[in-house]
């Protein structure tokens, strides 16, 4: 009876491990899943591109994950609790139109803490908001987040 307990938490464990490395290495994955769709509208002639988002994403809402990302400096200050944070350098990010906008998401650190900018990808753990969309504005955020060590 022992032997099959033991057992039972090392797969709990084991599968629950596996789970939130998938997580973290997926995320930007699982957000590019997100298409775009052009419609037409009859009443100004402006064709518009609405996203098509899988449930899988509007799942993710509310779930605690770590994020591997490049930092976008909101401010010229080395220091910042909030910054855009993008699954691509700052050369090949969205906002150089190099790629879209599921490809960026904002952050808001715990507690104000600063996180210094650098070029190389950092990782970040925190609460992951799906806002939904709209046109002008950002569709994930990061909140409560902690700059944390890579995952193993």
């Amino acid at each position: 009876m022992k032997i099959s307990k033991i057992f039972f938490v090392l797969i709990v464990s084991l599968v629950f491990n596996i789970s939130a490395q998938a997580q973290t290495k997926n995320v930007w994955r699982t957000l590019g899943m997100i298409k775009f769709e052009k419609s037409h509208s009859q009443s100004d002639g402006v064709t518009h591109q609405k996203p098509r988002v899988e449930p899988m994403i509007q799942a993710m809402d509310g779930d605690e994950m770590i994020v591997k990302g490049y930092v976008i400096p909101l401010s010229g200050k080395i220091g910042q609790s909030h910054f855009m944070f993008s699954a691509y350098p700052y050369a090949n990010c969205f906002f150089c139109g190099k790629a879209g906008a599921e490809s960026v998401m904002e952050v808001f650190t715990k507690d104000e803490q600063k996180v210094a900018y650098s070029e190389e990808p950092i990782y970040m753990k925190g609460i992951f908001k799906y806002l939904g969309y709209k046109p002008n504005d950002l569709m994930f955020e990061l909140k409560d987040a902690v700059q944390v060590e890579a995952p193993e």
